[in-house]
């Protein structure tokens, strides 16, 4: 579905009825609705429900307020910034490619992501956390441009193929990781950062985090210039779109949520791409509508997942990535049937 610029001629935008079919015209769709809004009210009560949620007595302990305010606040906002930023460069990712089964964990960018953040560690031990999140920001841009780049070199007869390509390339990726953590002594710490896990995420250590609310603010900023560039390089310059300066900035901001996300929790597999999928199954593919219900779904699914995580073997907890990559694998392996059936 084309949705075209908002500074494009009026004509252009509402073109009349006799026009021809060169032009598909989209529905004015409100953002805002009582559905939108009750979902708003389930994801809130979701929140609040995590921060009452853990093994430690919030309200009978001496210091339960102090502990509430360490753990409890911190990782109740890192569900919420990390859910959405992944959930949204998932729908970015899919609508650059205009491919329904990419998002950063099958495409390689969280491995790249990791392998910077490695790196920054062998080569800088006692390097802060901004140097840490800069390395694995810059690996996953470049990371996620070499994907790109495969694309382009290679020719594509099914849609599966470019998963399996991220994929093939991730898993190369990881196992340089691997190779230069055994070498290294650091392959059990390159375990715990890929692990997935709010467990560890305390006041003074999530702060970061808030600059993953940018990709969110830029995604509904840039969502219409992002709908164009996924119609292709040639149709989007035909618009007056500069599609390179569009692609370089949704990678850019698919390296700085996944890159910052990877340091701070780790890795959370499918969520960019379970989320955008189930929207669009209920909703259509209009981007600027389904990007309030994407952020929602984000939100409410790693928070979902965290709250299992916590209860089912309490007082141990499950780590998050692990109940993702279970329903991730299901959602993923139910969408390639489908599309199947579909042809």
């Amino acid at each position: 579905m084309t949705v075209p610029l908002h500074d494009a001629p009026a004509a252009e935008r509402h073109p009349r009825p006799d026009a021809g079919h060169s032009r598909a015209r989209v529905p004015a769709t409100r953002l805002f609705t009582w559905p939108l809004l009750i979902g708003l009210l389930v994801t809130a009560g979701l929140v609040v429900l995590s921060l009452f949620i853990g093994v430690y007595d919030i309200f009978g302990g001496e210091d339960g307020a102090e502990m509430f305010a360490i753990t409890r606040v911190p990782r109740t906002i890192a569900l919420v910034l990390a859910g959405a930023a992944m959930a949204m460069s998932g729908l970015v990712m899919q609508q650059l490619t205009q491919n329904r089964f990419v998002e950063p964990t099958t495409t390689g960018t969280t491995e790249w992501a990791g392998l910077g953040l490695l790196l920054i560690t062998i080569l800088a031990p006692g390097a802060s956390l901004l140097l840490k999140m800069t390395g694995a920001v810059v690996t996953a841009f470049a990371g996620t441009m070499v994907f790109f780049l495969f694309l382009r070199r290679i020719t594509l007869r099914s849609s599966i193929i470019v998963p399996i390509v991220g994929m093939m390339l991730g898993a190369v990726v990881g196992a340089v990781s691997s190779y230069i953590a055994l070498s290294t002594n650091m392959l059990q710490s390159m375990g715990v950062w890929f692990l997935g896990s709010f467990t560890s995420v305390l006041r003074g250590q999530y702060e970061p985090l808030w600059v993953v609310a940018v990709v969110v603010v830029a995604v509904f900023v840039a969502a219409d210039r992002f709908t164009v560039a996924g119609l292709g390089q040639d149709i989007a310059t035909n618009v007056g779109l500069n599609y390179q300066r569009v692609v370089l900035l949704g990678t850019g901001l698919i390296a700085l949520a996944t890159g910052i996300v990877t340091v701070v929790v780790g890795n959370l597999p499918f969520l960019g791409l379970i989320v955008p999928n189930v929207v669009s199954l209920f909703r259509g593919d209009d981007l600027r509508s389904n990007l309030p219900w994407v952020c929602l779904a984000g939100i409410a699914s790693v928070t979902v997942c965290d709250i299992i995580g916590r209860l089912i073997v309490m007082p141990f907890e499950v780590p998050v990535a692990l109940i993702l990559a279970v329903v991730g694998s299901v959602v993923f392996i139910s969408l390639l049937l489908r599309q199947r059936r579909h042809g």
